[in-house]
């Protein structure tokens, strides 16, 4: 791996490896965590907005450039970051970094467009809201966070879409797609990459970022909210707030959740599914960030399981407190393998680079698997026993 900046302060961040193609992600370092209640939704409206036309490309010419060479092009709006990515054949390389150096740097912004595509993100946010596998997300984030803007809605609510002004996308994209406000980087089969970046991005002014303030988050509390639909299975997340990724207590959460919800051969898995047959779906997650983190336990079944399941996954996270070598060393070894596997896909590899520098230093890159390698019983206990306990928030969408 090698880091360097460009001259306007640009941090490029990349991975040489052998391979046809390359990866490119270019990460904006402003999310749904950055808005105010008046402009919520704007880091998402504006990345639809990108790929809608350039002072020197329509969206048609933009999306066929890429696609009629087999190329994947596309972007992603979580609550820190908002990422724009190209995979090419590594001949194609320049196509890919003028593309996505012209889309950043000269969107178009018409009236007519921002209109259009104010439709579509009313659209997409009705969807969500309609569809209980995604909804579900928005309630128990808005009930687990009770001062922290990850609580509020990546999508932002149809009010306050509607009432965004082209002035609006304007000054928050001056602010924030700004050269020391973006990390570019690439994986794949790269060679002299350094001149090429410069080309593209290299003129892309550098504005300086004000401080954010993050509000003081009080500690887990045990709370539930329900909501009733007319729906055929009921849905439940019981979660819990947990450190940001920094943090080295996220190594031992890694693998709490490896051993809970890996797969079919994880503990919950196992009792809720194989042994009882009470869920088709089940996941574990454990999400930590820039300045948060939590770790969730979701499934899907019917409404008169949800107190079995939910007894189940505190008993479970309980036995924690005696978890066995031979646990532990299998959630180990998977996580190993998963993390080197899914890495050697270009676009992963990219992704990952992206987000471990949004957090403070892609080389941590470099020492993860090292720190999985340490956590011991001892760990495991610890940490399950300061966070995984009985004030957990849980959410439950349930049949009428």
């Amino acid at each position: 791996m090698e880091k360097f900046k460009l001259k306007n302060g640009m941090t490029v961040v990349t991975e040489n490896k052998t391979s046809e193609s390359v990866a490119i992600f270019a990460t904006i370092k402003v999310g749904s965590n950055y808005e105010t209640k008046k402009t919520a939704g704007i880091s998402h409206l504006i990345e639809h907005l990108l790929f809608e036309g350039t002072k020197n490309r329509t969206a048609q010419q933009i999306s066929n450039t890429i696609e009629s060479i087999g190329g994947e092009i596309n972007a992603f709006t979580n609550h820190e970051r908002t990422s724009y990515y190209i995979v090419v054949l590594k001949k194609y390389i320049d196509i890919a970094l003028e593309i996505l150096s012209d889309i950043i740097k000269n969107p178009k912004f018409d009236q007519k467009t921002i209109e259009k595509e104010k439709k579509v993100v009313i659209d997409e946010t009705k969807l969500f809201k309609d569809d209980p596998k995604l909804h579900q997300w928005d309630l128990f984030l808005n009930n687990l966070f009770k001062k922290h803007p990850t609580r509020n809605p990546i999508t932002g609510t149809i009010n306050s879409i509607k009432n965004i002004k082209r002035n609006d996308i304007l000054k928050y994209h001056k602010r924030y797609y700004s050269s020391n406000n973006i990390i570019l980087s690439i994986a794949g089969n790269i060679k002299n990459i350094k001149p090429k970046v410069e080309k593209h991005f290299g003129k892309i002014e550098k504005i300086k970022q004000q401080k954010r303030i993050i509000p003081k988050e009080p500690g887990n509390i045990r709370t539930t909210k329900k909501e009733k639909r007319k729906i055929s299975q009921s849905y439940l997340i019981l979660g819990y707030k947990t450190p940001p990724r920094k943090n080295k207590e996220c190594y031992a959460l890694d693998v709490i959740r490896a051993i809970l919800g890996r797969g079919q051969s994880s503990k919950l898995f196992e009792e809720i599914r194989t042994k009882r047959g009470l869920a088709y779906h089940l996941s574990v997650h454990h999400e930590p960030s820039t300045n948060y983190g939590y770790f969730v336990v979701s499934v899907a079944t019917e409404k008169k399981n949800i107190t079995k399941i939910i007894n189940i996954i505190t008993k479970e996270i309980e036995k924690l407190q005696n978890v066995s070598k031979k646990d532990l060393k299998d959630a180990i070894n998977y996580i190993e393998g998963n993390y080197l596997i899914e890495n050697e896909e270009n676009k992963n590899m990219a992704d990952m680079l992206s987000f471990w520098e949004l957090i403070g230093d892609s080389n941590l890159t470099k020492t993860y698997i090292k720190e999985i390698k340490k956590i011991t019983e001892k760990d495991i206990k610890n940490i399950s026993k300061k966070y995984l306990n009985r004030n957990y928030t849980l959410t439950i969408i349930e049949q009428e």
